[in-house]
């Protein structure tokens, strides 16, 4: 939970040039602006030499042409270094822009195949915390660090050059002080890097710690916990403060430093250079450039040191970022990726039988391996458990050794105690994990050998938690799938009863939906799950609890609407209110991870074992 406190090395070439990577699709954009840097650093050059020419040469002749071919000169250099910084400058943040664009896009994509385990370990504030302010982090380096600390270099070593061709002994005594720019620049990296990391840590924090409270408002509100998360937060708040004023310390010292050592330089070359003119060992003109020069010479050295900084902001950034891009995808296609041609004809007529077939394998080949391709396939919906042990901690085993059928068209009932391991059962089912032993299948298939996206589009899951998105309500039931037309949607939200109070909405199915769908009561939204379930006509249905947050009047039109939507479809219902699960073709009793009833309700009445318990513990509850 804590990985922002490890910075790691200041500068680490490996990571550099993984980071490099995202330039290669620009290098046109990079080649001209580094041409663009170069040409300005050069440029800047000229106006003390300039100014040198006029004072030396010009002014003592009275040449007034020479003076006005200078002072031309001078403001084309100004001219040229403005157009230059500006292609430098636009050029190198549409860089940045589009550089940032692939990361975040790279970052998404890997987010949306990641398995559900990772997301069991990593709170949603610290990932949008790689896929926002890190990315801005690595925008910063591009686009103001790698390549313009060339021109900090080239300027450097241009003047360096310049003051040694005009006088070598001004320069050496400009350049005395460079040991204590070295021990100043020194203090302010090992300061500020502690103080960055400090930043970043409490950046990672509130974000983590916002998306939790925000998204937990009404229990916070409801259990009066306003005043002790406030008090919380002002607490990581404050300290991210702290740091934050730090850090302001750093930078407030260490400029004014620069100045100071830069003035010392200037007072130097002044001393020296005056007793130098009065001699006649060197020229007025000189000493003047030489004076502007040593201004221009500190400010790259303060740059640079400034630009240390981002380099080692990039260099945490990008080890965050790289770490989540590494996470290795657990639940992944088969190699190969196993291509089914499915035929899914229920659209046609959803009440038929959607396989005629009595046959309950007609498959040529009903488990070939994970390599194979173009395997023509008219799935069923025949699932099967096959000894599946499966824990989400090693050692602590939430399945032990399940096995069962689910015949095609057949509804089936899964119920046991909480921690049973009846929702694992639907998440091993659309791969969401791993089986870690046995194996299931699908019309004879091993699930691991399908392509994920095949697999889970033969499943229709109605959770009792809904999760609706910002949107309209047409939207919510289409998910996106344009295939479904809208007099489709209509039709299910017709057939789950849903019509009644989207009809009595200012838009109808155009209304907009807040995000989580906050605007609509629970029942609302499980009302849509079921429509959006039938919208997308599944060959497999899967109820999780489905009808545990609606009314008892609501419950009597799903009940009546699920009728319709599992008629010729294979079910899987999971619940805690048997009354729902009566009519079920057969009914599966977990306790502790294990498969230990199975049957209709009636014979598991008769049984008098732990299905006969929970309906009478059940019976008395309603009864009280």
């Amino acid at each position: 939970m804590h990985e922002e406190d490890v910075l790691g090395k200041a500068y680490d070439a490996r990571l550099m040039r993984r980071l490099l990577t995202y330039l290669r699709p620009y290098q046109a954009n990079v080649a001209i602006a580094l041409a663009a840097i170069v040409s300005f650093s050069a440029l800047e050059l000229a106006p003390p030499y300039l100014v040198k020419l006029v004072i030396d040469r010009y002014i003592p002749a009275r040449d007034y042409t020479g003076v006005g071919l200078v002072a031309a000169l001078y403001l084309a250099a100004q001219i040229g270094s403005f157009v230059l910084e500006y292609v430098q400058t636009w050029t190198l943040q549409m860089t940045g822009q589009r550089i940032m664009f692939d990361i975040r896009m790279q970052l998404y994509s890997h987010l949306q195949r990641l398995d559900l385990r990772f997301y069991d370990r990593n709170p949603v504030g610290r990932l949008m915390t790689r896929v926002t302010t890190d990315v801005d982090v690595l925008n910063d380096m591009f686009t103001s660090g790698i390549v313009s600390v060339f021109g900090d270099m080239f300027t450097l070593l241009g003047i360096m050059l310049v003051l040694l061709w005009m006088d070598w002994r001004l320069a050496l005594i400009a350049f005395s002080v460079l040991p204590l720019i070295a021990l100043v620049a020194q203090w302010f990296r090992r300061n500020v890097r502690e103080s960055y990391r400090t930043v970043r840590t409490w950046i990672a924090r509130i974000n983590a710690y916002l998306q939790e409270r925000i998204t937990g408002m009404a229990t916070v509100q409801l259990f009066r916990r306003e005043a002790k998360d406030f008090a919380k937060f002002d607490e990581i708040d404050r300290a991210h403060r702290d740091a934050n004023v730090e850090s302001i310390f750093y930078y407030a010292t260490f400029y004014p430093l620069i100045e100071i050592v830069s003035a010392l330089a200037a007072a130097l070359i002044i001393w020296f250079g005056g007793a130098w003119v009065q001699r006649g060992d060197l020229t007025i003109g000189s000493l003047v450039a030489f004076l502007l020069y040593s201004q221009r010479f500190f400010r790259p050295i303060s740059d640079m040191s400034e630009k240390f900084n981002v380099l080692q902001a990039a260099m945490a950034s990008s080890e965050r970022i790289f770490h989540l891009l590494d996470t290795p995808i657990e639940v992944q296609n088969p190699h190969g990726n196993l291509n089914l041609n499915l035929n899914l004809n229920l659209n046609a007529n959803p009440n038929a039988n959607p396989n005629p077939n009595p046959n309950p394998n007609p498959n040529p080949n009903p488990n070939p391996e994970p390599g194979t391709r173009n395997w023509n396939w008219n799935p069923r919906g025949r699932l099967e458990f096959e000894h599946v042990t499966f824990s989400y901690v090693p050692g602590e085993p939430v399945l032990r050794d399940i096995s069962f059928v689910v015949e095609p068209g057949q509804r089936v009932a899964i119920v046991g105690a909480t921690g049973s391991g009846k929702t694992t059962i639907i998440n091993l089912l659309l791969r969401f994990y791993d089986v870690q032993e046995g194996r299931i299948t699908v019309d004879g298939v091993d699930v691991r050998h399908m392509d994920l996206h095949q697999l889970r589009s033969l499943f229709g899951l109605v959770l009792q938690d809904v999760h609706l998105f910002s949107g309209t309500i047409a939207g919510n039931v289409r998910l996106g799938n344009e295939a479904i037309t809208d007099a489709q949607v209509r039709r299910a939200v017709e057939a789950v009863h849903a019509d009644a109070f989207i009809d009595a909405l200012p838009a109808g199915l155009d209304t907009p939906v807040a995000e989580r769908g906050a605007t609509l009561s629970v029942g609302q939204k499980q009302l849509l799950s079921f429509a959006r379930a039938l919208a997308f006509d599944p060959r497999v249905l899967i109820l999780d609890e489905a009808t545990s947050s609606v009314d008892t009047e609501t419950e009597l039109l799903i009940r009546d609407a699920l009728k319709v939507l599992m008629r010729g479809r294979t079910t899987l219902a999971i619940a805690h209110r048997l009354s729902t699960i009566q009519d079920m073709d057969r009914i599966l009793v977990l306790h502790k991870g294990q498969l230990r009833e199975s049957g209709t309700h009636q014979e598991l009445l008769a049984e008098r074992g732990i299905y006969h318990r929970l309906y009478q513990l059940q019976f008395k509850e309603r009864a009280a």
